[in-house]
């Protein structure tokens, strides 16, 4: 991980959501069921460089995972392929962790 992949804290990232940033999920289907930022996007990790056309070029996009390390992955790649990708720092974990509201099922948001 040594690729430099600029990062946002999870207060920050609830301001940008709320101004229509967009989100993208980079966990498990399974993961994503159990809780998820409203609103992002599922896009497991091992299918970003098949959907890469799905991500938005001149906008920041913002990556999640549990707890960042994926997140960061899909955004060293993606900024490879010309995207400006953020990694929200902490992931799923730290937004929980913060108090912020999170949602359940697979119909509570957008999937991709």
């Amino acid at each position: 991980m040594n690729e430099h992949v600029p990062g946002i804290e999870v207060a920050e990232l609830g301001t940008v959501l709320r101004a229509g940033g967009v989100l993208f999920d980079v966990r498990e289907p399974d993961e994503y069921v159990e809780s998820h930022v409203g609103g992002g996007v599922l896009v497991p990790l091992q299918s970003v460089p098949m959907r890469v056309e799905e991500f938005p070029v001149g906008q920041p996009v913002y990556l999640i995972c549990a707890a960042g390390g994926r997140s960061h992955q899909a955004a060293a790649f993606l900024r490879q392929q010309g995207i400006d990708a953020v990694n929200v720092l902490g992931g799923t974990s730290a937004w929980i962790a913060a108090g912020f509201a999170v949602e359940c099922g697979p119909d509570a948001g957008p999937t991709a």
